[in-house]
């Protein structure tokens, strides 16, 4: 990046800041989209970093307490930052220069998705929007397993402004979590280890024994409520359709489908209490197949490292991204399904006017709603798409 390119950027992004109101942090973490804007809680027991816009090598200012940066919203118009964080823990004395003498309280239970690492996106092959709209299908997969298996209700969901969404968890249960027991947490949401033989119990009854689903929770739970799903949905076709139907699932041949079937039709009560044992064989490889189904769909392919470490940084929302010009962006929960990446992180300080740059790689581009197809050299752009390019490195400021 040119000097040029980054004094523009550098004044541009001041420009954003000092649009921004940064309400008092009593407010908490209400802020959204929009001018006003909150720090996380008890920012002043927060580290905080962030990168300036040098040349060269990429340089960390970290290990800062609130009370050396100043007043947020000064210290962002001061120092229009490149990139801005914030410390998941909480400590005694943040600004220390060693972690050791930090003196660690607590930390946020913090969860990371980065689209470009999701399996079958490829980076080389997709598009931007194409791969943030992957990783928005794996958050609502996240928030599903937060909800309804771990029952946490403080969540904060974020776009990074970048490559994909944090979740913030800061119920008091889970601040004083250790490495391990997040870990644990990251597996679970990840299904790592979840089989069938992991979901189920063996019961007695008399002198047999039967298989019966963990159905009140969990895995279990999920797995149960897809079985009898599926068990609808053959109870609603003709027997050929059904036998077609289960044919579809590795494993599942002509002889266990027509028992698989029978079993449905003639012990649907069963099934509905659990037991996987009617059906023999059929009903237990339905089972393992429906298991892997299950996981494969509903688990969520989170970043275990930014999970597990307790002193992780993570981006500011409200502050923009330096490697896209893109805001940080809070994303109320009922409003995550119709959030696009592509426009509603767009600054408003970009919008309105337009800016030449010198295209330096070519291609497509598409930001609000309109697509762009770029030829190498000079071009007048909106604003909003030349910051964008800029940032990512596919374009010089032109010269005046």
């Amino acid at each position: 990046m040119e000097e040029r390119t980054r004094a523009y950027l550098r004044g541009r992004f001041r420009d954003h800041y000092r649009r921004k109101e940064w309400l008092p942090e009593s407010s908490g973490d209400a802020g959204g989209r929009g001018s006003e804007e909150t720090p996380p809680p008890d920012p002043e027991a927060r580290e905080w970093g962030y990168i300036p816009w040098t040349s060269g090598a990429t340089t960390m200012v970290r290990h800062q307490s609130l009370l050396e940066l100043g007043e947020l919203g000064d210290f962002l118009q001061r120092e229009r930052p490149r990139h801005v964080y914030f410390s998941a823990g909480r400590y005694e004395d943040p600004g220390a220069d060693e972690m050791e003498a930090k003196g660690w309280r607590d930390s946020d239970l913090v969860f990371d998705i980065d689209a470009d690492h999701l399996e079958g996106v490829d980076p080389q092959r997709d598009a931007y929007g194409e791969m943030l709209a992957a990783g928005k299908a794996e958050v609502q997969n996240l928030l599903d397993l937060l909800e309804n298996d771990f029952g946490f209700s403080d969540l904060t969901v974020v776009f990074s402004g970048g490559r994909g969404y944090h979740v913030h968890v800061r119920d008091e249960g889970v601040r004083g979590l250790d490495r391990d027991e997040r870990r644990e947490i990251v597996d679970y949401i990840r299904g790592e280890g979840i089989e069938r033989d992991a979901i189920q119990r063996v019961e007695m009854g008399g002198t047999a024994t039967r298989r019966v689903l963990k159905k009140d929770g969990g895995w279990g739970r999920r797995v149960h409520r897809e079985l009898l799903s599926l068990a609808d949905e053959l109870l609603a076709m003709d027997d050929d359709d059904a036998l077609e139907r289960l044919k579809e699932f590795d494993g599942i041949g002509d002889g266990r489908a027509r028992t698989i079937l029978g079993a449905v039709s003639e012990d649907y009560e069963k099934l509905e209490s659990g037991n996987v044992e009617r059906g023999g064989q059929g009903i237990r490889e339905l089972t393992k197949v429906m298991t892997e189904k299950v996981v494969a769909d509903q688990s969520a392919a989170i970043d275990e490292p930014v999970t597990t470490d307790l002193r992780r940084l993570i981006r500011l929302p409200g502050s923009l991204h330096g490697g896209t010009g893109l805001e940080v962006t809070r994303i109320p929960r009922d409003e995550l399904a119709d959030f696009d990446p592509l426009s509603d992180p767009v600054p408003e300080t970009f919008e309105g006017h337009e800016v030449t740059v010198e295209v330096t790689d070519p291609g497509p581009v598409e930001l609000r709603g309109e697509s762009f197809r770029l030829s190498a050299g000079d071009v007048s752009l909106p604003e909003y798409v030349a910051v964008f390019l800029m940032a990512r490195g596919r374009a010089e400021k032109g010269k005046e």
